[in-house]
């Protein structure tokens, strides 16, 4: 069996999606968030792919994905997840999402009921879950200044290895978690200038993602089972992701990585990987 990661292009409804896959067996697939890409999770692709079939998309206008000039509320990306699924011939899987990510996978999760058998969550909230912290109050500022119109693409360009280098040696706890070479992976695409426009619009979406989360939880609660960690330290969230999906669920587990800020993939991969695994195979 090959377990090194494969790359692959796929041509969607209104945009083209780059994703990668490793393994064979039930599907796992792995939200990304940003200032990221599929990059994100090859510190456990490979353990998992010695198990399961590891799909890795590059979510809509990130990575090498296409850049497509709107459809960046989280419901929409879903539904680029959902019908990457359905051309792969995908009726169920698990589902990972971290950062943005997150809420993507929640999406799925809400607006294609069946498709995701178990959800894990890593450092995320869930935009109109009801609590009004997904921001925290302003401690992730960069939120608010994302979604300012027309300032930060201004600040940003020509600048991204300083404005996204801020975040990479900041957000964690862990030195070196992210290597030079990881970023200068990222700032690959990142540096590109309808890329800092397209990560702007996952937060300027914002708005439309509480509205249509809001909805869904008026009447619902997700039911499938639910695991979900927050980093511990630096710009980790702490319980709030745990208390984020306990609202919004009805079988949550999870808690908090310890010695871990934001970057929880990269920052702590034996961990988490050995969590997840523990996780998919529990009845």
């Amino acid at each position: 069996m090959n377990y090194d990661p494969q790359h692959h292009t796929l041509q969607l409804r209104d945009s083209q999606v780059h994703y990668v896959t490793a393994g064979e067996g039930r599907p796992v697939v792995l939200l990304h968030g940003w200032p990221q890409t599929w990059y994100a999770w090859r510190k456990i692709m490979t353990p998992l792919s010695r198990l399961y079939r590891v799909i890795a998309p590059d979510l809509r206008g990130l990575g090498d994905s296409s850049r497509p000039t709107s459809g960046f509320d989280k419901k929409t990306v879903a539904r680029d997840i959902a019908d990457l699924l359905q051309a792969l011939g995908i009726s169920s899987a698990y589902v990972v999402g971290h950062d943005w990510g997150g809420p993507v996978a929640f999406a799925l999760a809400a607006f294609h009921p069946g498709l995701v058998s178990k959800l894990v969550m890593l450092d995320a909230a869930v935009p109109g879950d009801g609590s009004g912290t997904f921001s925290q109050q302003g401690r992730r500022w960069h939120h608010a200044l994302h979604q300012t119109a027309e300032l930060p693409e201004q600040l940003i360009r020509g600048r991204e290895d300083i404005y996204l280098g801020w975040f990479y040696h900041h957000y964690g706890q862990v030195a070196g978690a992210i290597s030079p070479e990881d970023e200068r992976e990222y700032l690959r695409t990142y540096a590109r200038d309808d890329t800092t426009r397209t990560g702007l619009a996952y937060y300027r979406a914002l708005e439309q993602d509480v509205k249509d989360n809001a909805a869904f939880l008026e009447h619902h609660r997700l039911t499938m089972p639910v695991l979900a960690y927050g980093g511990a330290q630096a710009f980790g969230r702490g319980g709030e992701t745990l208390s984020s999906l306990q609202r919004v669920a009805s079988c949550v587990e999870g808690g908090v990585v310890e010695q871990c800020g934001h970057w929880i993939p990269e920052e702590q991969p034996e961990f988490i990987t050995g969590e997840m695994i523990r996780f998919f195979e529990t009845n």
